[in-house]
């Protein structure tokens, strides 16, 4: 889905044609399969440096985690990990993400509900998020002009920013048409089938 940005000149809409839905992560242009040897190389280094240990269930988390095109919460792949047949526990799926998020291997979001949400993240562009606080729907855009302020506020600020998060909330098409036609939702839409995993 591209999204039309006014004001745009010829290398920021370079960069806007990577803008991308939850569906489909903003990737350097590297197989998938290649990424998934990487960073599970990387994992085991990590867990050796750090004296874990290298358990299949680990990396067939990690290796999941990789295969998946958006967002999700634990639950969700623990969820997957059994219907996979996998022999983890919950206790292991939750542990497995803490140490993949204090490696840099994946990113740990929390978009406003109490439930944390998760994206894999080496060889990944910096991107940010719109969430739809009617149905929780987490759409990737990526916008130059953020990187220019983030230099600019660092430059007039005399900080070496090193990251950071931007995260617009508000209500998307399908939800807006929901609400036109009084359709009321307490909780956020389920969705089917583990979206995300490529199947």
């Amino acid at each position: 889905m591209f999204l039309h940005i006014p004001h745009i000149d010829h290398i920021d809409h370079i960069c806007l044609l990577l803008l991308l839905t939850t569906h489909r992560k903003m990737s350097l242009p590297r197989n998938e399969q290649e990424i998934i040897q990487q960073v599970l190389k990387i994992f085991s280094a990590q867990l050796e440096k750090g004296g874990f240990r290298k358990t299949p269930e680990r990396f067939a988390i990690l290796e999941e985690i990789y295969k998946r095109n958006d967002h999700f919460d634990a639950e969700a792949l623990y969820i997957h990990m059994k219907n996979r047949s996998y022999r983890v526990s919950r206790a292991t799926v939750y542990n497995t993400l803490e140490l993949l998020v204090n490696f840099d291997l994946v990113k740990k979001h929390q978009f406003g509900r109490n439930l944390a949400q998760y994206e894999k993240s080496y060889g990944y562009k910096q991107h940010d998020h719109v969430i739809c606080a009617h149905c929780g729907k987490v759409v990737e855009f990526c916008d130059p002009r953020v990187q220019q302020i983030k230099d600019m506020v660092g430059e007039l600020l005399n900080f070496k920013i090193s990251h950071h998060s931007l995260n617009l909330y508000g209500v998307c098409g399908s939800c807006q048409k929901e609400i036109e036609f009084g359709i009321v939702r307490k909780q956020p839409k389920e969705l089917e089938d583990e979206p995300g995993w490529g199947d």
